[in-house]
């Protein structure tokens, strides 16, 4: 990894609605631009690690938390009445947003997870605005993955999917079960999803020897607006659905170059999604780190060095 860095600017972005979006950036103003996603969806900038993997020294890096969580305002959470605006297609516009707002042209995109698919998504509709593709943990929201994620992967913790699903009525997806209890008008009931939620996707995240199982969020406001927003758009296939969706159309990427960076042991998002999407997309790179699961170290490590890369290629066009 790089040497740390702290962020040179930041801000808030209003959006139509009243959204309030953190955005912030670092490294060299004149370097090459670049933009990092973060997953979840709802996860957030965090304490800004994802700096570490650009050269600060070549590259302009922005980094901004999504809709309804992190800095942004107003949590998911906290505007509950609102939540259905929160869609993939209002991100990829507020992307779009903060782009022109820094007076930005084109832009690399670096994604984790969540991350990822909101990357793919956004170079689909704005193609001429993405220069590069660099996707970690890869997804890209489509109904099959989620569906394992929240039912086919218990079969390998059938324990904790027992537990999980007993409140699942018969015939309902276990996401939208779960999307509608997170919406109850009853706290409590939203709390006891999010702890439900919180305790299955960290039973099932890693197959990684070194990962130990324990609550994702400790903070529970934070443990409930992750839950909310994640089962939120599972919940609607991402807001991906049919002829929208990233699968069917990655052959339209072939002209930005990709990186995808993935572990074998992901046992929540199995390594046929980036191999799939590797097998569509003419001209791009998989690594599979045989030892790891959902965004190890070595997947970072790998993740830095196509950034530096990339960091010296002149973008086409």
């Amino acid at each position: 990894m790089h040497p740390p860095v702290e962020p040179s600017a930041s801000g808030l972005l209003d959006r139509p609605g009243g959204a309030r979006l953190f955005w912030e950036e670092s490294g060299d103003p004149a370097g090459r631009p670049a933009l990092y996603l973060h997953g979840g969806p709802g996860s957030g900038l965090g304490s800004g690690g994802y700096r570490r993997r650009f050269d600060p020294a070549r590259y302009r890096v922005v980094g901004l938390d999504q809709r309804g969580c992190g800095r942004s305002t107003p949590w998911a959470v906290d505007d509950l009445a609102h939540l259905d605006s929160i869609t993939t297609g209002a991100l990829i516009e507020d992307l779009e947003a903060l782009r022109a707002h820094l007076g930005i042209d084109a832009w690399l995109v670096h994604g984790v997870s969540w991350g990822s698919t909101l990357a793919l998504a956004y170079a689909l509709a704005h193609p001429d605005r993405v220069t590069a593709l660099v996707l970690t943990a890869v997804t890209t929201g489509g109904r099959e993955e989620i569906d394992w994620i929240t039912e086919g992967v218990g079969r390998v913790f059938p324990e904790a999917w027992d537990r999980f699903a007993a409140v699942v009525p018969e015939g309902v997806r276990p996401v939208e079960h779960y999307a509608r209890l997170l919406r109850d008008p009853d706290p409590a009931v939203r709390a006891d999803a999010a702890d439900a939620w919180d305790v299955w996707e960290s039973t099932h995240v890693s197959l990684d020897p070194g990962w130990v199982p324990g609550p994702l969020h400790e903070d529970l406001r934070e443990r409930a607006n992750f839950a909310t927003l994640v089962t939120h758009f599972w919940a609607h296939d991402c807001f991906l659905p049919g002829d929208e969706a990233v699968l069917p159309r990655a052959e339209r990427l072939a002209a930005i170059p990709g990186v995808l960076v993935h572990g074998r042991r992901d046992i929540s998002g199995p390594a046929i999604t980036p191999w799939r999407l590797h097998r569509a997309w003419p001209g791009s790179e998989l690594h599979v780190v045989e030892s790891e699961g959902h965004g190890g170290a070595e997947e970072m490590e790998l993740t830095r060095r196509a950034l530096d890369v990339l960091a010296g290629q002149r973008p086409a066009g």
